[in-house]
């Protein structure tokens, strides 16, 4: 134990020792890449709908000089930088705006409406800030570029589509994104964070986004008069002892040391207050870190809703079916720590140590844990990137207040301290990862 806790604080201290900080000329660059991201932000596409953007992405990575490979796995974009015999460094940004109508108010706000694939028309918003990841993604290409004389190996940039709804991650692999282009020894990222202040970052080591599984229950019954209820087995009342069996899985099932979520985000069941239905849907989100205690928990939904029906007096003809959304799981995402802490110290030596803050594991989902989960074993790392504007941040701190979080239709980032807070640590981490 000993051994392992000295070889830690060795990781964390040497590369501190010997790393080189880049001296970006962000004051030339900049107005380009804030153009970018106002061009982005105004333009957002749903999942799977990411065309336009992921042209302007391939278009800026093209002018920069990479071998660009568009449309993989969907609307995503590979660019390839080779800059001699090294390794390779995997960057990744994602690309789809979220069904949202805009409130920020800004000027330069969303005004784009589009028909979704279920044909209703909805608002379309960067309201997870992959605006701001698409600008950061190309801000530090250019950079790399510029200053390719500080590193050696193959840069290769990423822009994947669909995270918000699980897929991209899976499409792109499931093309060959390891195997067609060159294996990555290391792969980033960043998020921008709705509850950090522009100027810093913050981050941590194992765990650091849970995992997510959407769960349907549909509960069965035997209907009937509101009025003769004896005469009937009622999925209402089935489905809401369910309901509260499932809470006892994470309080008396699993290991309190194990973080566990379960939620029931929708019920619908019966057509009228006096009729006694047939059935009763549950839609249920699982968040946990633990692979183990995914499992667990799916198990243990199945056993339970099982046990609750039959206890109910129906036979296993009507048991409630339990369907797992395995094509929209994700797996948690488990930041490499050695790794994470060669990331750690060349964003500090960029940003000042003060900027970079330890932040807790959240129980949000991305499918970027997915890059660090196939049979290479390759390490990752995303590190939140603060957007909220420093005096609004201030603000909140005094008074209490809650920030409008991520998925918020008011959540706005301050771009023009984030940008190029990103671009500075996402170019000196990867530069740091080549010259290990």
């Amino acid at each position: 134990m000993k051994f392992h806790k000295i070889y830690a604080a060795l990781l964390f201290i040497s590369p501190l020792l010997s790393a080189t900080t880049l001296d970006l000329k962000l004051d030339k660059t900049m107005p380009a890449i804030e153009q970018l991201y106002l061009d982005l932000h105004q333009s957002p596409e749903l999942s799977y709908h990411e065309q336009q953007t992921g042209q302007k992405i391939a278009k800026q990575l093209k002018q920069l000089g990479f071998d660009v490979t568009d449309n993989v796995g969907g609307f995503g974009v590979v660019g390839i930088y080779k800059n001699g015999n090294g390794p390779t460094i995997m960057i990744r940004t994602d690309t789809d705006g979220l069904p949202i109508i805009e409130q920020t108010g800004k000027p330069y706000a969303s005004k784009v409406t589009v028909t979704n694939d279920e044909g209703a028309t909805v608002g379309v918003m960067h309201g997870c800030g992959h605006d701001i990841h698409m600008s950061s993604f190309i801000g530090t290409a250019q950079q790399l570029v510029m200053h390719q004389d500080a590193w050696q190996g193959t840069l290769m940039m990423v822009a994947q589509p669909a995270e918000e709804v699980g897929g991209g991650a899976k499409a792109m692999l499931k093309e060959g994104l390891f195997s067609k282009y060159p294996t990555p020894d290391h792969v980033i990222a960043l998020h921008v964070s709705a509850s950090v202040p522009a100027g810093k970052v913050s981050m941590k080591n194992e765990y650091t986004m849970a995992s997510v599984d959407s769960v349907d229950i549909t509960v069965k019954g035997k209907g009937g008069h509101g009025a003769y209820p004896h005469t009937t087995i009622d999925p209402v009342v089935i489905a809401s002892r369910i309901v509260l069996a499932l809470q006892t899985i994470t309080s008396r099932e699993l290991s309190p040391l194990e973080p566990s979520v379960i939620t029931v985000g929708s019920i619908h069941g019966g057509s009228k207050h006096n009729v006694i239905s047939d059935q009763v849907k549950l839609q249920l989100t699982l968040r946990s870190y633990n692979p183990a205690v995914r499992l667990q928990q799916i198990a243990a939904i199945k056993r339970i809703s099982k046990g609750i029906a039959i206890s109910a007096g129906l036979d296993e003809s009507l048991t409630p079916e339990v369907y797992v959304h395995e094509d929209e799981s994700i797996p948690s995402t488990y930041n490499n720590p050695a790794q994470t802490n060669i990331v750690r110290s060349a964003i500090s030596a960029a940003i000042g140590e003060s900027n970079v803050l330890e932040t807790e594991a959240v129980m949000a989902g991305e499918d970027f844990g997915l890059y660090g989960r196939t049979d290479k074993n390759i390490p990752i790392t995303l590190f939140w990137l603060g957007g909220v504007e420093q005096t609004q941040y201030a603000a909140a701190q005094k008074s209490g207040n809650t920030l409008p979080s991520l998925h918020s239709s008011k959540f706005a980032p301050d771009y023009k301290v984030a940008l190029p807070t990103g671009i500075k640590a996402m170019s000196n981490a990867a530069v740091a990862l080549f010259n290990q």
